[in-house]
């Protein structure tokens, strides 16, 4: 017995024109993201992991890293988003040199990059084209949450670690 097979959709596409309604709801940056979405075929996450050393402008690309399925493609920038992606890139510059005189402008690098080149995480190459709009930091351990440089220091307060995530608490908290 052969089981029937689902017949396959076809996905629906937006004619140009809802397209053009949906870019005028959006401003600055956000209809930048979309606009690049669209003209060069970028998926959500794409777009917002793109790094400066991604674009070029002078051949008209976007390198797209470990894309859908972990590949790495490159796709074309659209002429008319150029001078709108060098405005993005002015103002991201500006932030990202503001962010280091005040101590901060570090990204995370895929991999061991960070290691290998530990000045990388703050070269302009690597920042992210449309930066977040809050800073974070990323405590992942109790080393950096205690400030312990060494874990045998850290393994005399592993009692807060037998609580899990919740078990660490701001002394501020208990004021």
């Amino acid at each position: 017995m052969i089981r029937a097979r689902k017949p396959k959709l076809l996905p629906v596409v937006m004619t140009r024109d809802e397209v053009r309604l949906v870019l005028a709801q959006l401003s600055a940056d956000k209809h930048l993201m979309a606009s690049l979405m669209y003209g060069s075929g970028l998926r959500l996450m794409e777009c917002l992991r793109l790094r400066v050393q991604d674009v070029d402008l002078s051949r008209n690309e976007i390198a797209v890293r470990n894309g859908k399925g972990g590949k790495d493609r490159v796709t074309m920038l659209p002429e008319a988003l150029k001078p709108a992606l060098k405005e993005q890139l002015r103002k991201a510059r500006a932030l990202h040199e503001a962010d280091l005189a005040e101590g901060w402008g570090r990204v995370v690098l895929p991999g061991a990059l960070d290691r290998k080149y530990p000045g990388a995480p703050a070269e302009w190459r690597w920042q992210w084209v449309f930066p977040q709009e809050n800073r974070w930091t990323n405590s992942r351990t109790a080393e950096e949450l205690l400030g312990h440089k060494d874990v045998s220091t850290t393994m005399i307060y592993t009692h807060v670690l037998n609580k899990g995530g919740q078990g660490v608490r701001s002394p501020f908290d208990t004021l």
